[in-house]
């Protein structure tokens, strides 16, 4: 079976990701899982941003760094240090950081 057939009949949503980015812990699933996780997180600092009321260079200011720098990780153009992660949901947020490792 080739991989558009396979992707046709996946049955859920974990055997679509194994049709189309290999199994976990292949080259690209892990690229994949990868991207995901940056998403996510552009996501809810884009989320936490605007319930926030703040605009990008209300938060930039609000952590010591620049408005093109909050684009960039909003929309996951950028890597992000933990430290700045961090700094920009406990400080210009208001928000509780946690950290899981499994």
């Amino acid at each position: 079976m080739n991989k558009k057939d396979k992707i046709r009949k996946a049955a859920s949503f974990d055997e679509l990701l194994d049709a189309k980015y290999g199994k976990i812990g292949t080259p690209d699933r892990e690229t994949f899982e990868e991207k995901a996780q940056y998403f996510v997180i552009s996501e809810m600092l884009k989320e936490a941003r605007k319930a926030a009321n703040l605009t990008q260079e209300q938060l930039a200011e609000k952590v010591g760094t620049k408005k093109s720098y909050i684009s960039r990780l909003e929309n996951g153009k950028c890597d992000i240090q933990l430290s700045t992660l961090y700094r920009i949901f406990e400080f210009g947020l208001g928000k509780r950081v946690n950290l899981l490792i499994t």
